[in-house]
């Protein structure tokens, strides 16, 4: 008997439901460089994730250090490309697009690396949200547009999709998912370090900047990443990365509520298809038929 893997569903969600803070609370922040603010969520995310790591300790084994700079490199990657999305075409579009491309490429990349099949179901929910993610980005009402950074976000769903790929692949060896996510991050957070030199830390000289910083760290990085690894544990990347798409949906409404972005009537189309994917996804999964033989057996 398969063991239920709605816990684990439930902790991608709820990490889904961190990540999408991110965007807004930059937007709310002192306006510092995108890709600074990016750098030093990383740098201080690594921070917490290593504490949390020595003190939780685990059971699995050390993170493979080739494997953990590919997927350092996958983490510098989509926080560049992601805070730049976002500044360039607005937290909602941003946010929807790098996440809302993610799902296809884990699929895709999590085949041809860990050999994982790609089920009807997944395909169903990946397509229905592709097609949402397609109708919100043509959609965007008064929220900005901008093919710039639409590519940025694509970017960044690609460079999400090496890490939850390679994270799991990691996982799968026998490495503690803690000490998986605390390798990554701490890898991209080395990468990444040069950054908010040249981009500037002038944002960080307020209570504002430094609050802003720690948030970032601590809800949508280290929190969100420990229960992502967790849930990776027990689920494919591909199906974890689709259950992610509850991140641009928590996106549009902070957005909406928040920001007073106002996506127009097809973006809110897009995100209802959005959320149908991710419903088929994370619907319960019918109980398996006894074999006959088996029922025979139950009933002499």
């Amino acid at each position: 008997m398969q063991p239920d893997a709605s816990p684990a569903r439930a902790q991608v969600l709820l990490a889904a439901v961190c990540f999408g803070t991110s965007g807004t609370a930059q937007a709310l922040g002192p306006g510092g460089a995108p890709t600074s603010v990016g750098a030093v969520r990383i740098v201080v995310g690594a921070l917490l994730l290593w504490l949390i790591a020595r003190a939780l300790g685990g059971s699995g084994g050390m993170a493979p250090t080739g494997l953990a700079w590919l997927a350092g490199v996958g983490v510098a990657a989509y926080q560049l490309a992601f805070f730049a999305a976002v500044d360039q075409t607005g937290v909602a579009v941003g946010t929807v697009v790098a996440i809302g491309s993610g799902p296809a490429a884990a699929g895709l990349l999590s085949r041809i690396v860990n050999g994982e099949p790609l089920t009807a179901r997944w395909a169903a929910a990946t397509g229905l949200a592709c097609a949402g993610i397609v109708l919100l980005g043509a959609g965007g009402g008064s929220a900005s547009v901008d093919p710039a950074g639409v590519a940025l976000a694509v970017a960044a769903g690609l460079g999400y999709a090496s890490y939850t790929v390679l994270a799991k692949r990691m996982i799968d060896r026998g490495a503690a998912p803690e000490r998986v996510m605390s390798a990554a991050f701490g890898r991209g957070a080395i990468l990444l370090l040069p950054v908010p030199l040249v981009a500037g830390l002038g944002w960080l000289g307020s209570p504002e900047g430094v609050a802003l910083a720690l948030y970032l760290g601590a809800v949508p990085t280290a929190l969100a990443y420990l229960l992502f690894a967790r849930g990776l544990r027990r689920l494919s990347a591909g199906e974890t990365a689709t259950l992610t798409l509850a991140e641009p949906l928590t996106a549009v409404m902070l957005g909406a509520l928040v920001l007073g972005e106002r996506p127009g009537t097809v973006a809110i189309a897009g995100a209802g298809l959005v959320l149908a994917g991710l419903l088929v996804l994370a619907a319960p999964r019918g109980r398996p038929t006894p074999r006959p033989a088996l029922a025979a057996e139950a009933q002499g």
